[in-house]
């Protein structure tokens, strides 16, 4: 017997770009493409899909949902600070309905990215030197780290904010795009230590014994050696970025990265399913830039390249992080 799947999601098309916004201010929420082929995938596993939506439509629905769904997949961005992602979950939680994906206090802790640096320095997981720049207070010490730097938002996601000029050279540099970065985004920024070198990422389903799958290695205009260059969000329409897949690495570094993922992963208490970004500078040492345990289920994207690799359809996957959330509640199929 299926289940009764509640879907929560975000469109892009419900928020369009307004005059005077940044290009990039829906980047993180779904096109209808994704939306669509999520719910096929769930309904070629045997269960009912009950399309919810967003927060809103969540919340006009209230306690009914307990009477209309089992369990919910939750792929829902949420609107406005940094614990927007953390807006379904905590809803789901206070009305006890199941649903698939972290909880509320791991999202909202890994979409501020200085809040994910201060976990990672406490269990000595390597990751970027790094400073902060409230947006109310834009005064900065430069003595513990080393040109070039990258400026990003501190809790955005799907490359918001990052082009071209985020990586600077110079304080006359990072200073111009501090400013512009607060002026458009209205939040505090992340500056870190630049890594020069190579980029990957690494999939992650399950809880108690999570499956590890081999890293992506990302590539910009059929370039593995990244140097200077890295993910913007110009990136994300065109062409020129890409993923080997499984990356063409030694067992040596490919099993230091899938260990120091899944300790990330476990930092955070990360549930059901998840992805690691890391930075591997030309020595060989590696920095984790960030975890996320909301990532794209889009077809272009890594969990799709995971399907191909095991040989299986891409809905078998978006089903195996569906029964992750299901044996977790203990719930019976």
């Amino acid at each position: 017997m299926g289940l009764r799947v509640g879907f929560t999601y975000d469109l892009k098309s419900k928020r369009p770009v307004k005059e005077g916004e940044p290009v990039d201010i829906n980047a993180e929420f779904d096109s209808e493409e994704t939306v669509n082929n999520i719910a096929l995938a769930l309904e070629s596993g045997g269960h009912k899909v009950v399309r919810i939506g967003g927060v809103k439509n969540l919340l006009s629905i209230g306690d009914n949902i307990r009477g209309r769904v089992d369990i919910v997949f939750n792929i829902c961005e949420g609107y406005l600070g940094r614990n927007r992602e953390a807006q379904v979950p905590v809803i789901l939680e206070t009305l006890n309905v199941p649903f698939v994906g972290s909880d509320g206090l791991t999202l909202s802790l890994t979409l501020d990215k200085v809040m994910t640096k201060k976990v990672l320095i406490s269990e000595k997981i390597p990751t970027p030197k790094y400073f902060v720049v409230n947006a109310g207070n834009k005064t900065y010490n430069l003595d513990h780290l080393r040109f070039p730097l990258i400026a990003k938002l501190r809790y955005e996601g799907t490359s918001k904010g990052l082009t071209e000029k985020s990586r600077v050279d110079n304080p006359k540099e990072l200073k111009a795009q501090i400013g512009q970065l607060i002026s458009n985004y209205k939040q505090s920024v992340l500056v870190e230590e630049f890594i020069r070198g190579s980029e990957f990422t690494v999939p992650i389903i399950g809880n108690d014994s999570p499956e590890v799958f081999p890293p992506a290695q990302v590539h910009i205009d059929n370039n593995v050696h990244l140097g200077d260059q890295f993910y913007t969000f110009d990136f994300i329409a065109s062409d020129r970025l890409g993923y080997i897949y499984p990356a063409k690495i030694n067992k040596a570094l490919e099993k230091k990265i899938c260990d120091l993922a899944l300790s990330t992963y476990r930092a955070v208490d990360c549930r059901d399913f998840g992805r690691v970004d890391f930075r591997v500078d030309d020595k060989g040492n590696l920095y984790v830039l960030e975890i996320n345990p909301l990532p794209s289920l889009a077809v272009k994207d890594i969990f799709k390249l995971v399907a191909d690799y095991k040989g299986v359809h891409f809905h078998k996957i978006i089903n195996r992080i569906l029964d992750a959330g299901i044996k977790r509640y203990k719930l019976n199929k």
